[in-house]
């Protein structure tokens, strides 16, 4: 396993289960941070083709971007949020990027607000 690239898994209740890594690389403080409260369980909200939810880590900006890759995660500063941009769009605002959906991207699109989400270590 390496140091930079941690496997991680979601459980969306009703739905299924998806994967992906956290990458240390870009935000390594954030990364960290996010990784040391795990498991991490969240109610989900919905933004344009994004999943997020607030969760018990807070950071600011961190070489924040603008836009995103489809597949990505994200931390939000400004909302203290968990992201997963499972579609073609862009955060409401700049957000550190943490790593990407390695596998089932499309089990997101059938979030509905409200949805419990586990993230967790693989």
């Amino acid at each position: 396993m390496s140091v930079s690239r941690i496997p991680i898994k979601f459980v969306i209740h009703g739905i299924g289960e998806a994967e992906g890594e956290i990458n240390r690389i870009r935000s390594p403080r954030t990364a960290d941070a996010i990784l040391k409260a795990m498991p991490i369980e969240g109610m989900s909200a919905l933004w344009k083709q994004e999943v997020y939810f607030d969760i018990p880590v807070k950071m600011g900006n961190e070489k924040s971007s603008p836009t995103v890759e489809k597949g990505a995660l994200a931390y939000w500063p400004m909302g203290a949020a968990f992201c997963i941009f499972w579609g073609d769009t862009q955060p409401y605002s700049p957000v550190n990027l943490i790593g990407k959906i390695t596998k089932n991207l499309e089990l997101f699109e059938q979030v509905k607000s409200g949805t419990k989400i586990i993230i967790e270590k693989l």
